[in-house]
This record gives C-alpha cells, structure tokens and sequence, in this order.
C-alpha cells in the first residue's frame, strides 16, 4: 500500500507541476500574441475584412481578426449586443439609428469607413429628366433606406419633402409636393435589380446594385452625393457602448483606411465604396 501511495504522489506532484509549467507558458505568451478581434458582417463588406484579416500590417497592429458573416442586419446588430461578435461592418449611420429606435438598444458607431451611394435606376429611361408622369418607383422597405431613396428623388427634383423629414425614418407621407403624381412600391432591397423591368424607377442600394451587376457611377440615372442630407448614408463600424474605446477596436478603422486596403476596394469594387474619414463623434451628434 505503502509503495502504491508513493508513486501516486510522485505522480500527483508530476502532473501538478506540468501544470503549473503551461499555465507559465500560457501567462508569457499572451503579453505577445496576437488579441482577437470577431468582426460580423456580410456581403462585400465581410471581402473586404477578410482581406484586411490577412494583412502584415494587421499582425504588426497586434490583431488577428476573425470574421463572422451573418446573412441579416438585424441578426448582426443583435449579435453585437449578445456579445457573439465585438463589432459588425455592414450598415449605414441611418441603418444604426433606425435600428436603435426600433428595438431600444444603444449600440454606436466607433468609426466611418465608407459612403456607398444609393442610384436611381432604370430600364426604359435614359434620363432623369424625362421621368413620366405617373411613374411607379420601388423604394426599399426598410425605413433607413426607405427614407434615404426619398431623399435622393428630391435631390433629383422629382419630389419636396417637408422640413421636419426624418432622414431615418421618413416616409412617402412626408412628401408634400409630388408634381409628377409618381407611386411608389415597397420592395425587399435585395430584389431592385431583379424587379427593373416591372417598375419605371428603382431607388437600389450600391451593394445590391453592384452584386446584381449594375455600377452606380455608370449604370445610374442619377446618385447621391456627400453633402449635409447624405451623412446619414455614410457606413460605419458599430459596437456597443462599454466596448466603444476598446483599444484593440479603435485600430480597425486605421487598418481600414491604410493604402493597401483602398487599393483593393478600387480594384475590386470599381470605385463604387467612397472613402470616408470623418470624426465620428461629431458625426455621431450630429445624425441623432
């Protein structure tokens, strides 16, 4: 018995002190490993942070990034209160605000990467200006990009909105002056190209554009442009509030920006993401 409990002990003490080793070695390896960071996020949006996951430069920055892509904007908002992942690249600040008061979360932007603009599409016209009256125009349905297409059709001078407009939450009942008589038809955003020939106008998203093979800077009518009604237009990347100044977060938008990463979206998008650098705390003022 005697003999049994003595090698029970050596091995007890063996086992211990191994594990007393790699705990050392775990404690000294995460002064220099690599801090992961979980990105959500889809479609061109999720190329793009998939591309910045393997850059030197992201290495050099102490990150590795991973990529989560899930196939919803809700779902991607929902999984950045949840904590499933630390930030999501996909929506735009009036995309953030609508989601915000909808579902009375408190998420914020940390950081503006990009403006995408939204086209006025057609099939049969090849020229804003010779919009006939009576017209049917497809605008999103969803009340961000509803909203957003309303705006743009009044940049085009084909409809005026009252000055209380929400560039949020706007609606066509905030039209107040409708000279051509144009109808409008609610669509899931992610059919505008497909629906083009069932409608005379089509407000379509430049991701859904892009992904349905329609450039916006060539295959448009007309587009947005970056001024004060369009801020709302800009993307940015969203987490929650007690994550806003995590240190490891505030470096994507440097890795975002960096030369290398423009160069691929040129290459790959056609000019179609506009870069954009803006403080995003005014920003953030003075959307709300």
């Amino acid at each position: 018995m005697k003999k049994y409990l003595g090698v029970s002990l050596l091995f007890s003490a063996f086992v211990f002190a191994g594990c007393g080793q790699q705990a050392d070695t775990s404690a000294s390896g995460d002064s220099t490993a690599p801090e992961k960071v979980v990105i959500g996020s889809v479609g061109s949006d999720a190329e793009i942070w998939t591309f910045i996951a393997g850059l030197d430069e992201t290495k050099d920055a102490g990150l590795s990034i991973e990529v989560k892509e899930i196939d919803s904007g809700p779902q991607l908002n929902a999984a950045t209160v949840e904590g499933e992942v630390a930030v999501n690249a996909f929506q735009s600040l009036g995309y953030l605000l609508s989601f915000n008061h909808d579902s009375d979360t408190d998420l914020v932007p940390i950081a503006t990467t990009y403006m995408e603009p939204m086209g006025i599409y057609a099939d049969s016209i090849d020229d804003i200006a010779d919009v006939p009256d009576g017209a049917v125009v497809a605008l999103a349905d969803n009340p961000a990009n509803t909203a957003r297409g309303l705006r743009l059709l009044e940049a085009a001078g084909l409809i005026t909105l009252s000055d209380d407009f929400d560039n949020g939450t706007g609606t066509p009942s905030d039209i107040v002056d409708n000279p051509k008589d144009l109808t409008f038809k609610l669509i899931d955003d992610t059919t505008g190209p497909r629906i083009l020939p069932d409608v005379d106008l089509a407000l379509i998203s430049n991701t859904v554009a892009f992904e349905g093979g329609l450039n916006v800077l060539t295959d448009s009518l007309y587009k947005e442009e970056i001024d004060q009604n369009t801020k709302t237009s800009i993307n940015v990347l969203v987490t929650t509030e007690e994550n806003a100044d995590d240190p490891a977060l505030q470096k994507l938008a440097d890795l975002y920006h960096s030369d290398e990463v423009k160069d691929y979206i040129e290459d790959n998008f056609g000019g179609t993401k506009v870069d954009v650098q803006e403080d995003i705390t005014t920003l953030w003022q003075e959307v709300q």
